[in-house]
């Protein structure tokens, strides 16, 4: 990949695609082409083909994608399995079309089975069952590794896949019914962070950026209340620890108590990449790796009945579990209330943590640690 090479990121201003965007102008890249969700939308075969035909890209990084947490991917069902096929399969089939001369993939470790041992290798997928909260997701980011893998195979094409680990950074999704785990807490930790200091301009500042469904910072305070407390944000009683009686009054003194609650135990174990480090491998990966590199070091020796995986873990190989996220955040927001947590709702697969071997072998190690990668984060976020 020359600086000068045309470069298409599909999803230029998420949290993957900014960073991916954000790194190649660091290191000199200036030949882009970008398209908004109004310009362009990927679930349109015709027009992600016109698209291509004009502007005749030679390096896609496909990071566009429908995507979030727990409950995002359990209620959403449909949408996420129809929008995450529709755009991967026109991008893929446009690139190979119009001869792109690579492509980048970027899945989810999401893709691997409930159970598959740990740390999850490339060589996992489809060994057993999917876990069923994000299965949606993770078939059709499975359709995307096999469509890449079958067009390499036919057509001789240079289609990496990466299934980057959970992901965090400046540009993330705060929204608190569609987030994943780590934006959502640190977002609700602020919020509640907040409350308990009476600083309702922080309050609508938060939620006149990120609007709770239909409740924004012009939202009258009741409503703000409410809306936080259906979201697990709450002011509890001093004597009891449950929510007050009078939590949805509008109480503007610091000093309240609040309670955060998380889904599910807080016991299961995950993996987290600062969006920068999964930029810098993704980026690595594009100049320096070709998917023939990925099968070789897949296929050691003679093995003819084996078919190697044409895709790479992107990871840090390092675990932490929900709580100690958790109490994280709180130590650096410095909230001072209580996280208490739904049993009643799903924990989602217990460990999900990635074998990096390959990558290493690859030559790409991190460079960020969860601490400082938390302490940017919220100062982004504050901005």
């Amino acid at each position: 990949m020359e600086k000068l090479s045309k470069i298409f990121v599909a999803g230029h201003t998420g949290l993957v695609g900014s960073a991916i965007t954000k790194c190649l102008m660091q290191k000199g890249y200036n030949n882009f082409v970008f398209r908004t969700f109004s310009e362009l939308d990927l679930v349109d075969q015709k027009a992600v083909d016109s698209f291509f035909e004009k502007e005749k890209p030679e390096y896609v990084f496909l990071a566009a994608a429908m995507v979030g947490g727990i409950m995002a991917n359990n209620t959403f069902r449909a949408d996420f399995i129809y929008q995450n096929i529709m755009i991967q399969t026109n991008v893929i089939h446009s690139c190979w079309k119009h001869k792109v001369k690579k492509l980048l993939f970027l899945g989810s470790t999401c893709i691997y089975p409930k159970l598959a041992p740990q740390p999850l290798k490339e060589d996992y997928l489809l060994s057993s069952p999917l876990e069923y909260t994000n299965e949606p997701y993770a078939i059709a980011k499975i359709a995307g590794i096999k469509m890449c893998e079958s067009f390499n195979n036919q057509y001789n094409t240079n289609f990496i896949s990466v299934m980057p680990t959970n992901l965090y950074g400046p540009g993330d999704n705060y929204n608190l019914e569609k987030s994943h785990v780590l934006p959502a807490l640190m977002r609700k930790i602020h919020l509640g962070k907040c409350l308990e200091e009476g600083n309702w301009t922080a309050i609508r500042r938060d939620l006149n950026k990120n609007p709770a469904e239909k409740t924004d910072g012009n939202s009258d305070e009741k409503a703000i209340l409410e809306i936080l407390d259906k979201y697990g944000i709450q002011i509890i009683d001093d004597a009891s620890g449950k929510k007050s009686d009078s939590g949805l009054n509008v109480d503007r003194k610091p000093g309240r108590k609040v309670k955060v609650t998380v889904w599910g135990t807080g016991t299961p174990l995950r993996e987290f990449m600062y969006s920068f480090d999964m930029a810098e491998a993704c980026i690595y990966v594009m100049e320096n790796v070709n998917v023939r590199d990925i099968i070789e070091l897949n296929q050691p020796g003679n093995r003819p009945e084996y078919h190697p995986p044409h895709f790479i873990n992107i990871g840090t190989g390092e675990e932490i579990s929900i709580k100690e996220l958790a109490l994280r955040i709180t130590r650096l927001t410095g909230f001072k209330g209580e996280i208490v947590y739904d049993e009643s709702k799903p924990d989602g697969t217990m460990r999900k943590t990635v074998d990096i071997g390959l990558l290493k072998k690859l030559g790409y190690k991190h460079k960020f640690n969860l601490t400082d990668g938390l302490t940017e984060t919220y100062t982004n976020y504050l901005k």
